[in-house]
């Protein structure tokens, strides 16, 4: 690791190949703080504009997003490894998110409080300078998670991408420049999270950090935020459970469980690596669900019939190893031999519900299936982990639908579904799976600060 203030660079593999994609310069913590300097100056100048000004510079970095959009996931491809099918979504999920900011530009509104002797209002003032920091698993949309609300509510950003995906990161700046944005207003910051992570979370004048990562490292910014009392909004790990209950469509479930955990190589936090199914369907239900993992078409993630990648990199696919044993019994389907950081797609069966792949986040195409006797133990075992993020749950009982999501903890759930983002809703994790929420119509003023103005009436 390079000293903070001595020149490094970075070098971007294509997952799928090995091969070099593209080498960075890395920022040191010297760059961190004269970015901080111009961004400090561009927000200041962008939150006196008109409402309306601002909606419409991010209405014209969203339409340059969708005129780019093929090269955007392209780029996504070739980097981090995304199948094109999934990298498209990205692309437009940048897209959308800055639309959908922008729209709340002019609705961002306080308050009119009654009190005696005057009237009382509150302003929501911009923060200033926001730090995000984008994991490797989604750069795209998870970047523009912080980054479009943010701009939105009048702040400048600051946007470290992950060491191993910078370059849509790096894109994206620029077609936010090309589009008319303030110069300076976003900036994208390459480099070592110990480096140009740490100069950023430490750095003074950044009011706030959004930080989407390991909930080990979220922890640890949290703990350097807390000197300054700087603002964190965290979203860290998951062990997500699906449940399948003996009424439930089995066929369905079946069906949809793997594209649950197999999307994203499972490099999702979301990712339904717990199955819990009934023991009285545990047999059919498994029956069920071989053949559809066995035939997921695993290969080159630029062809248009691939449905999933490789892991992103070397480093993480022997993690992924550590937690599945040859001898292991289970399902596991296929993946290509030679360059690449390829996994197969693999469902555990007949562990103990505390072994290490059944709790921890595993962060790679694996599941764990165990069997439950009663609703009761279906939500003991599904709350069995130190993390809350998401979940869903099969059965066509409503009544037990209501029940069995209020007993879950977990900030996102879903019945007969895996869906758990939209753009639209919020986003955010129990336990240690985060702090905050993103996304959805408060996503903007999550980057204000409330200031109370009373005006009396009595003088």
């Amino acid at each position: 690791m390079p000293a903070p203030d001595e020149p490094y660079d970075l070098t971007v593999l294509n997952p799928s190949t090995e091969e070099v994609v593209s080498t960075v310069p890395g920022a040191t913590a010297v760059d961190v703080d004269r970015a901080v300097t111009r961004a400090a100056a561009a927000g200041r100048h962008w939150a006196g504009l008109a409402p309306g000004d601002r909606a419409r510079a991010l209405r014209r970095f969203a339409a340059a997003v969708d005129a780019h959009l093929e090269e955007l996931a392209d780029l996504e491809v070739r980097e981090a490894g995304h199948t094109i099918g999934n990298a498209r979504w990205e692309a437009g999920n940048v897209r959308d998110l800055l639309d959908y900011a922008a729209g709340g530009v002019e609705r961002l509104s306080g308050r009119q409080i009654p009190v005696a002797g005057g009237l009382d209002v509150t302003i929501l003032e911009p923060l200033g300078v926001v730090g995000v920091i984008a994991p490797w698993n989604f750069p795209m949309p998870i970047a523009a998670w912080g980054t479009a609300p943010a701009l939105a509510a009048g702040n400048a950003v600051l946007l470290k991408p992950a060491e191993t995906t910078p370059l849509t990161a790096l894109r994206l700046a620029e077609l936010g420049r090309e589009s008319g944005l303030p110069e300076h207003l976003f900036q994208v910051l390459p480099g070592a999270g110990r480096i140009a992570g740490d100069a950023l979370v430490a750095h003074p004048g950044v009011a706030k950090i959004v930080f989407t990562g390991s909930t080990a490292v979220g922890k640890a910014i949290m703990a350097k935020c807390a000197d300054r009392v700087k603002r964190v909004t965290l979203e860290l790990g998951g062990k997500s459970p699906n449940l399948v209950f003996a009424d439930a469509d089995i066929e369905a479930a079946a069906a949809a469980a793997p594209p649950s955990f197999l999307d994203n190589s499972g490099q999702d936090c979301c990712a339904r690596t717990r199955i819990l199914v009934q023991d009285t369907v545990y047999e059919r239900f498994l029956s069920l669900l071989a053949p559809a993992v066995e035939s997921v078409r695993v290969g080159d993630p630029a062809d248009e019939r691939t449905q999933m990648g490789p892991l992103i990199s070397r480093a993480q696919r022997d993690r992924v190893r550590g937690y599945v044993p040859d001898d292991l019994p289970g399902i596991r389907g296929r993946c290509p031999d030679g360059p690449g950081f390829w996994f197969a797609p693999t469902v555990l069966t007949g562990l103990a519900p505390d072994a290490p792949a059944a709790t921890e986040e595993v962060f790679g195409p694996v599941a764990v299936v165990l069997p439950f006797r009663d609703e009761a133990e279906a939500v003991r075992l599904a709350n069995a982990t130190e993390y809350g993020l998401a979940g869903s749950v099969w059965t066509r009982d409503l009544g037990r639908a209501l029940r069995v999501c209020g007993a879950v903890a977990a900030g996102n759930l879903s019945v007969n579904s895996h869906s758990s983002v939209r753009y639209w809703t919020p986003f955010g994790g129990f336990k240690q799976s985060g702090l905050g929420r993103e996304l959805g119509p408060d996503a903007l003023a999550a980057f204000t600060e409330t200031k109370n103005v009373f005006l009396s009436t009595e003088v």
